[in-house]
C-alpha cells in the first residue's frame, strides 16, 4: 500500500517556483516554519535529483526544535544515478533512499560512487530509463512509510500527479510576480494536451500565513 502523498510547495502568484537562474527564495518566514513542522510530521520526504543538484538541501526539520529522530526519511528520485557523494542528503541526519532506473544499474553498481553511496543510503532500482514511481511508492509502503511529503521539482511533480500518486496539495502563494518563460513552474514535464485531461482538485482549506496565502486541495483522481 502506497503512502499518503502530500505535495507541498511555495510559488509566486504567476505559478513560478524558481526563476530562470534557479533563485527560489519565495516563502515568508512563517511558511518556512510550517514546512518544517510538516517535515517533522510525515514519515518521508521526496525530491528529484534536479533539486538535490541545484539546491543541495538537507531535507530535515532543522528550522524548528526537532530531534534527529523527528527527521523524515529522505527519498531521492535519481534515474541516472547522479546523486553527489557529498550531498547533504547523504549525511547522518536522517535515513536516505536513492531510487535509480534499471537502465543505469549495471554501470552504477561497478562504480566507486556506488560503493560510497551505499554506505550512506539504501539504493532502490526500478523502471527502465526512468524510475517506476508506482513501484517506488509501493516499496516505501512496504517499509512502513505511511505519509510522504513531495517537494518536487516541477518535472517530478508532474510525473507524480499524472500517475495519480498525489493525494493532497498544499501551496503557499507569495505576493510576488517573477515572469519568464524559462522560469520553473509548479508542474513541468510534458503536460497534458487538452484541458479535459487536467487533474481535478477540490479546495478544502485556505488561510493567510504572514503575507502568504495557503491553499489546501484534495486531488480527485488519486489512486
Amino acid at each position: 500500500m502506497k503512502p499518503y502523498v502530500i505535495l507541498n510547495a511555495a510559488m509566486t502568484l504567476d505559478g513560478k517556483i524558481a526563476t530562470k537562474t534557479g533563485s527560489s527564495e519565495i516563502s515568508g518566514p512563517e511558511d518556512i516554519i510550517r514546512v518544517h513542522e510538516l517535515r517533522k510530521e510525515v514519515d518521508a520526504i521526496m525530491v528529484g535529483i534536479g533539486t538535490v543538484i541545484a539546491d543541495n538541501p538537507k531535507l530535515t526539520a532543522h528550522k524548528i526544535d526537532a530531534e534527529l529522530s523527528d527527521n523524515p526519511v529522505r527519498v531521492i528520485v535519481d534515474s541516472k544515478a547522479r546523486t553527489p557523494i557529498a550531498a547533504k542528503v547523504t549525511n547522518n541526519d536522517a535515513e536516505t533512499i536513492i531510487a535509480v532506473a534499471n537502465k543505469y544499474k549495471d554501470d552504477f553498481i561497478v562504480s566507486d560512487r556506488y560503493q560510497e553511496l551505499k554506505k550512506r543510503a539504501d539504493i532502490f532500482f526500478s523502471g527502465d530509463d526512468k524510475v517506476d514511481l508506482k513501484a517506488l511508492l509501493n516499496y516505501l509502503g512496504d517499509r512502513d512509510i505511511r505519509t510522504l511529503m513531495l517537494e518536487g521539482g516541477s518535472t517530478l511533480n508532474f510525473a507524480m500527479i499524472k500517475e495519480g500518486l498525489i493525494d493532497e496539495i498544499r501551496i503557499a502563494i507569495a505576493p510576488m510576480v517573477v515572469g519568464g518563460v524559462d522560469a520553473k513552474s509548479l508542474f513541468g514535464g510534458e503536460g497534458f494536451d487538452q484541458m479535459s485531461e487536467a487533474v481535478k482538485l477540490e479546495l478544502k482549506d485556505n488561510y493567510m500565513l504572514g503575507k502568504d496565502l495557503i491553499l489546501v486541495y484534495d486531488v480527485l483522481n488519486a489512486i
